[in-house]
């Protein structure tokens, strides 16, 4: 028997909001939770990847998942989807604020002040107003946030050019143990998952300058820089580390900061 066949009911009767879940972590994250019996709302900018996901998903279990077109900067669009979510699926029980782009990778000296502010209003705001529009639903019975960050920001600094990429990370980390503490009484656990290289699409979000080469130091591993493993993770062991997290066998952990990424950070 298959460890999803076990843990089946282990999100029964339960909701969680998932952004970021058209594609890669996100997606990853959604299937595993309607495996093990949770219902998924999808947040993600609608388009043809969101809905195959969803019926991809729906595959598993009839009507476990709906698609929202949220851009999650968009403090009505976010608000909007949470109320609908409600709606539908009669809670939210868990939230796992994913979604995020590298943005415009360059010297901090060719940034554009709006490059720097979309980034951060994606990957901070984002998280900020995900976490604020469901606080109130996940106050009637308790629930359990994760947030992704990265090992940039907080473990890294290598990423050249990711100035404003890094500092968001860096910055859901403080606001995750913030919450933590916040929501503690209403028995709400937060906490923060810093992965490295994930085969993941987010390069699709990036955009890099001319000028990049002129600050990068080159920085080379004979033995590469994965040691645990020969390449990046898969979304899949990151989406076991959040169904974990989400789980009442985490029920004592929260404003943890967990690094997934086979030792990468270490090098």
């Amino acid at each position: 028997m298959g460890q999803d066949q076990i843990n089946s009911s282990r999100f029964a009767g339960q909701t969680a909001i998932v952004t970021g879940a058209g594609s890669g972590i996100g997606k990853a994250v959604a299937i595993k939770l309607v495996q093990q019996g949770a219902n998924v709302a999808l947040f993600d900018l609608l388009d043809d990847r969101a809905l195959e996901t969803e019926t991809e998903i729906n595959r598993i279990r009839e009507g476990a998942s709906h698609a929202f077109d949220v851009d999650i900067a968009n403090a009505k669009r976010v608000e909007k989807a949470v109320l609908e979510t409600v709606e539908m699926y009669g809670g939210v029980d868990i939230v796992f604020a994913n979604a995020g782009i590298n943005g415009v990778v360059a010297p901090i000296e060719d940034l554009s002040l709006e490059d720097w502010q979309k980034t951060l209003s994606v990957n901070l705001n984002g998280t900020f107003l995900t976490l604020k529009h469901s606080i109130p639903h996940l106050k009637k019975n308790g629930g359990s946030v994760i947030i992704t960050s990265s090992i940039n920001g907080n473990h890294t600094f290598s990423s050249f050019g990711m100035s404003a990429y890094s500092t968001s990370k860096a910055g859901q980390v403080a606001f995750a143990k913030m919450a933590a503490l916040e929501l503690a009484k209403f028995k709400i656990r937060v906490n923060v998952i810093c992965p490295g290289s994930i085969s993941t699409n987010i390069d699709q979000s990036t955009k890099k300058t001319d000028h990049l080469k002129d600050i990068v130091i080159p920085v080379q591993y004979p033995e590469g820089s994965q040691p645990l493993e020969d390449g990046p993770g898969a979304p899949e062991q990151v989406a076991n580390l959040v169904s974990f997290l989400a789980s009442h066998e985490a029920s004592h952990i929260t404003g943890a900061q967990i690094v997934i990424d086979g030792a990468e950070s270490l090098l």
